[in-house]
């Protein structure tokens, strides 16, 4: 999903090395500039009109780092930042930019890992992010999408991570509580301490007073050594207490007695144990409507309830469906798993399906599909049927030259008469085309991409296989 009209900026003080960096990032099919001070990269910004990523280098005293910074917060931009290190440069940064950059480039980055980057920057640009907020890379990084309702979702993590107050997610399955309740945790002062889940529902209620507090050797029949539960293993950081609607009625009285008196012992145990942990709690049952039918605790409720945050079902926020698809398209290249490309029309009836499953339903229909039509073009038809009910709504074009004679037809290659050596033959086929597909596009692998039906990551991949190397070809950013 390439848009030619997206740019990248490389800011670099030393203007070999800026060029080198524009150089490699023009190759994967971005236009790049460069700056080299705080002066040029303004005057880059004001003469662009996208820019959707911009590579800083790191200096001894992040001075351009904070000039980027300084320039997306006064400019309102909507672009992902990224931090290029070099020999002598530590790749740890201090604590006040981590969530302030997209990612850090290492000084031998790989295509994979650039074009990782690049791609998270797309869809960084296209959910409205800026670099500006602090959180706002982070979040965009994890919480896709560019909907009202997930900017809403975006705005409450920013203003409730910082605090220590008890957060409540609310949503359908399948929404994302999980990951609002990581990215909480990411952007807290907790973030360098574990976030420890665990689901209330899944686990018998005889055995969850001992997950939660731990028991001591003895306490019970298989008790044969002592054990640490959740909240000590959680201490310092924050624990996500999923499905807390489905937790038994007694589980909530000793619950409510950790929060309120921060201790509790272990079963088997008279020992009370400090307890420094941040509750974040999910559900999909409405809490309200349990409480009314005496199935959960009212003071408990309070308690939880004090930064309620709600995450929209898929069904109201379809704006975000192309950009779900295309951060997981984006996912399973990136894992070396089989990718998939969604003909508009494909796209479109996606976004008119209901979505009970919500995000998780969507993303496990992208794989499977790219597992059924591995590196192939997903039409309309490809569709497993729910997900196109209305069928004549939709009308699929097709290319009029896949309607003529194929090589059985007569217009194939011939084989010679004492045959050949399939394989090399092939291969040899391949790597020509694929030779000059670049040369054709001046080396943009995307343009080659284009030219061969190919994904981008593919084409690299088979640029690797083939030693295809563009003429004096930078190896290092």
């Amino acid at each position: 999903m390439q848009n030619q009209e997206l740019s990248v900026v490389v800011l670099d003080s030393d203007s070999k090395a800026a060029k080198e960096g524009a150089a490699l990032v023009r190759f994967l099919g971005y236009p790049a500039y460069t700056a080299t001070d705080e002066q040029s990269f303004r005057a880059k910004i004001d003469e662009i009109p996208s820019v959707v990523a911009v590579f800083v280098a790191a200096d001894p005293g992040y001075e351009l780092l904070d000039c980027v910074l300084r320039v997306a917060k006064e400019k309102s931009l909507k672009c992902g930042c990224c931090l290029t290190v070099g020999k002598g440069v530590s790749e740890t940064l201090p604590a006040v930019y981590k969530s302030r950059i997209q990612a850090v480039v290492p000084e031998k980055v790989s295509y994979r890992e650039l074009l990782k980057m690049l791609q998270e920057a797309v869809l960084f640009f296209k959910s409205g992010g800026s670099t500006g907020g602090e959180s706002s890379a982070l979040l965009y990084r994890n919480l896709v999408g560019g909907s009202r309702a997930t900017s809403n979702v975006h705005q409450l993590i920013r203003q409730v991570a910082s605090t220590e107050a008890s957060v409540l997610v609310t949503g359908e399955s399948g929404t994302g509580k999980e990951v609002v309740a990581r990215c909480i945790h990411s952007l807290s002062s907790r973030r360098d301490h574990p976030f420890v889940p665990i689901n209330c529902g899944a686990i018998p209620a005889e055995l969850l007073e001992s997950e939660l507090f731990g028991h001591e050797k003895g306490a019970f029949t298989g008790a044969i050594t002592s054990r640490q539960g959740r909240f000590e293993i959680a201490e310092g950081g924050t624990l996500f207490l999923d499905e807390i609607g489905d937790m038994p009625l007694d589980m909530q009285v000793k619950l409510l007695r950790v929060l309120q008196e921060l201790t509790f012992e272990r079963v088997g145990s008279h020992k009370s144990i400090r307890s420094n942990v941040r509750i974040v709690a999910a559900t999909h049952r409405d809490l309200e409507q349990l409480v009314a039918e005496g199935k959960f605790r009212l003071d408990l409720f309070y308690r939880l309830n004090v930064f309620p945050i709600e995450i929209a079902p898929i069904s109201k926020r379809l704006e975000d469906i192309p950009l779900l698809v295309e951060f997981y398209i984006n996912k399973l290249e990136l894992e070396q798993r089989n990718s998939l490309r969604l003909s508009e029309c494909a796209l479109a009836c996606l976004a008119r399906y209901s979505w009970p499953g919500n995000v998780r339903e969507l993303f496990n229909l992208l794989e499977r599909l790219a597992i059924l039509f591995p590196e192939k073009l997903i039409m309309w038809s490809d569709l497993p049927d729910k997900f196109r009910p209305n069928q004549e709504l939709f009308v699929e074009s097709f290319d009029d030259s896949t309607d003529g004679p194929g090589p059985a037809e007569g217009r194939g290659a011939e084989l010679p008469l004492d045959g050949l050596d399939l394989r090399p033959h092939l291969a040899d086929i391949e790597r020509s085309l694929m030779t000059q597909a670049l040369m054709q596009s001046e080396w943009v692998v995307a343009r080659a991409a284009k030219l061969l039906n190919l994904q981008r990551t593919t084409l690299v991949e088979k640029m690797r296989k083939f030693e295809i190397q563009r003429p004096q070809e930078v190896t290092n950013y």
